[in-house]
């Protein structure tokens, strides 16, 4: 028979590995995530870009994220709550659940591009991103503001206007920013060389450079090994 505290660290053992396995397929749900009260929790709060849309299960940027903080022994995990075809007006109704849900120690707001896509004024897109920031901080999370680019076809004000609410967004809220999520993607010589076949959302082979844009962001707001 095993001594009681040798018995103890093999089940210790054993959970922490369930965990992590857990973590990494993307199988961990909210009772479980709990049961590590060390382990932060950054929020992702987007739309298809963050949910994986046309990519196999386990593949987008945000998930590589997972691994990198495994990989590196930072207690922290990753929460995927993009939907797809989400906007702004959707984040924000659905953050306050979010935030009580989780209690992120980091939120990141990874939204605003279908915003564009419907032709929404940009003031209300900018005061969605304000409103999610601000509840976001009053709930005791740090913050990164997602920038978003479009197509010059938008007209160039429009172009310039949208890019810059973002700025304007993190600059006002003392937030974090990404300036470009799709940077080393969606600016290539080859514009569809990184895209699926709609030529919308960034394929498989996109996915590292896309988290490697959000990693120097969100690296320095993270909990220390």
């Amino acid at each position: 028979m095993k001594p009681p505290g040798k018995a103890r660290q093999l089940k210790r053992r054993h959970f922490n590995a369930l965990l992590c396995s857990a973590v990494l397929t993307g199988s961990i749900g909210p009772a479980a995530a709990q049961t590590s009260a060390t382990t932060a929790s950054v929020l992702v709060v987007g739309d298809s870009l963050s949910a994986e849309y046309g990519l196999k299960r386990g593949s987008g940027w945000v998930q590589i994220l997972q691994e990198r903080l495994l990989k590196e022994g930072i207690p922290a995990r990753m929460v995927n709550a993009g939907i797809s075809a989400d906007t702004t007006s959707g984040g924000r109704s659905r953050l306050p659940a979010l935030l009580k849900l989780h209690k992120p120690a980091v939120v990141v707001i990874e939204l605003g591009a279908n915003d564009a896509l419907r032709g929404l004024p940009l003031n209300m897109t900018r005061d969605n991103l304000t409103a999610m920031a601000k509840a976001s901080k009053a709930a005791g999370a740090k913050v990164v503001i997602v920038g978003m680019q479009v197509p010059p076809n938008y007209g160039s004000q429009y172009t310039r206007d949208f890019r810059d609410l973002f700025q304007q967004v993190a600059s006002a809220e003392k937030a974090a920013l990404v300036p470009f999520l799709l940077k080393g993607v969606a600016d290539l010589p080859d514009p569809t060389l990184l895209f699926q076949d709609d030529r919308i959302h960034p394929n498989e082979a996109a996915q590292a450079t896309i988290a490697n844009n959000v990693w120097p962001v969100l690296a320095p707001l993270l909990p220390k090994r």
